[in-house]
């Protein structure tokens, strides 16, 4: 939720596009938003009632079969402002996307299942790397083995329209003070989420996504996209390669769980990392909807001189010096969350 987001993609963060920019999930412009403000009209007809894994599973469903094309917009309540193009593709199993960002440094993302090439034409610079596939855009589920029932509640609240199409609005309620709420505009025929927010403990908007332009099943041919993943003639190509590897190889374990987290894969940074120093390990955690990941690497006086809590719109990130070591947790969840990790991760060896 998805923040490591579709604008503000945190360094080395395994998802392209976070839940909070789902948008459709996942995280308009800022109507509204300073006050928490959404017009939601009441419900003409009351349809057969969803759980919330059937509502994600069909939103999720939804953004794997259908192409489109669409101009994507994120906002905080502090009052930042992203904006980007988006072309989706799909074929079966394959998915393939390109992101233009219209705001900020140029940059143009392409990712075709676990495949990711960015294009940075102001360093005529391409950087390529594997990241897992844990589903394109929006990146709902990150788990089938997720009880998401047991920590979020789900109903549809009222009717709307978004980016010229009609969309039932649904919430999702957390059930702890571990995670945040959503509110989601889901484009009745097909679910693609064309809209969303992404609400704090009490209820606040933290960050809006939505799409202000939108084209469904626009004529996206993958063949064209793919061809635009080559590198230009005289740019300089950067590999990423992270190693998998366990935290537990690495000498690190939770003490205790953080309830609903649940461990989805890690990495090691090799030498030469354009995104992380050498030797950084990054732990992945997510309880189907939001994610958290613990960066750790060898404390350097120079550099680690702040430890503290800092918050842009729904991402949180934390810093903190373990031993010899250096935390940073990052995730769209509540503070709280990420001190929980803090306190519970532990040196092994």
């Amino acid at each position: 939720m998805s923040s490591h987001s579709l604008i503000r993609t945190a360094a080395w963060h395994p998802r392209l596009l976070g839940l909070r920019a789902l948008v459709a999930l996942g995280a308009l412009a800022a109507i509204g938003l300073a006050h928490g403000q959404s017009a939601v009209p009441a419900v003409a007809a009351k349809p057969a009632e969803r759980n919330v894994s059937e509502w994600l599973m069909r939103m999720h469903e939804a953004s794997r079969q259908r192409s489109y094309i669409g101009t994507f917009v994120v906002s905080s309540n502090a009052g930042a402002m992203s904006s980007a193009k988006i072309w989706h593709a799909c074929d079966g199993e394959q998915q393939i996307e390109r992101v233009e960002i219209l705001t900020g440094v140029p940059r143009s993302t392409f990712r075709r299942n676990d495949e990711v090439v960015t294009f940075l034409p102001e360093a005529r610079v391409v950087r390529t790397e594997k990241r897992d596939s844990l589903g394109m855009f929006p990146e709902l589920l990150k788990s089938n083995e997720t009880a998401l029932a047991e920590f979020y509640g789900a109903r549809r609240i009222g009717q709307d329209r978004v980016a010229g199409f009609d969309a039932d609005v649904v919430q999702l309620a957390p059930r702890d003070n571990l995670r945040f709420g959503y509110r989601i505009w889901s484009e009745k025929k097909s679910g693609l989420v064309v809209k969303l927010q992404t609400l704090d403990t009490d209820g606040t908007v933290l960050e809006q996504a939505a799409f202000s332009e939108l084209q469904l099943d626009a004529p996206v041919r993958m063949d064209k996209l793919a061809q635009m993943m080559a590198a230009p003639e005289g740019w300089r190509v950067e590999k990423s390669e992270a190693a998998r590897t366990s935290a537990a190889a690495e000498g690190w374990t939770l003490k205790v769980a953080v309830a609903g987290f649940k461990p989805m894969s890690c990495y090691k940074r090799p030498a030469g990392s354009a995104s992380a120093p050498e030797g950084t390990m990054q732990w992945i955690f997510s309880d189907g909807l939001a994610s958290v990941s613990l960066f750790v690497e060898p404390y350097e006086r120079q550099r680690h001189s702040q430890e503290g809590l800092f918050s842009v719109g729904a991402t949180q990130t934390l810093t903190r010096r373990i031993q010899d070591w250096w935390l940073t947790a990052v995730g769209e969840v509540p503070a709280q969350t990420l001190r929980a990790f803090a306190q519970s991760l532990e040196r092994r060896k």
